[in-house]
């Protein structure tokens, strides 16, 4: 790989900046619809099929073939999608003991996308009496 191919690979952009023409120059190795960041206006997952698999079609059209991976913010499911499931922040989840994870993932995949951004387990890395001041989304992270 050449440096460049190297940085691009290691580079991550929003999805407003991803064009064609861009993903071929920088060898561009992942993006990121991050939260409000659609194709269109009420996108329905065709919509965002069509866009990530051209997406993905111009990165597997440089010299080295490398598939992109597409991120994209699902911290409430993947409400990026037009009428897509809508779940609440991941503080008010943990009681539910529902598979908010396992539909967020079936949602998000029917798009294309291979890679959500949430949901996961959090915790309050602030006592009680500092939600107040620190709201609900300073939260510690971690894996299961």
């Amino acid at each position: 790989m050449t440096l460049e191919e190297k940085i691009g690979q290691m580079t991550q952009i929003e999805r407003k900046d991803a064009f064609p023409d861009v993903m071929k120059k920088y060898f561009i190795g992942s993006v990121l619809s991050g939260g409000g960041s659609v194709p269109a206006p009420k996108a329905t997952t065709e919509t965002w099929v069509n866009m990530v698999n051209e997406l993905q079609k111009c990165a597997l059209s440089t010299r080295l073939g490398i598939p992109m991976i597409y991120g994209i913010d699902a911290v409430h499911g993947n409400n990026n999608v037009y009428r897509a499931t809508i779940f609440s922040h991941n503080v008010g989840l943990g009681v539910t003991r529902q598979r908010i994870g396992a539909a967020t993932a079936l949602e998000v995949r029917a798009t294309g996308i291979q890679y959500a951004f949430s949901p996961c387990i959090a915790l309050s890395k602030f006592g009680n009496m500092l939600l107040v001041l620190f709201p609900i989304w300073h939260l510690y992270v971690y894996d299961t």
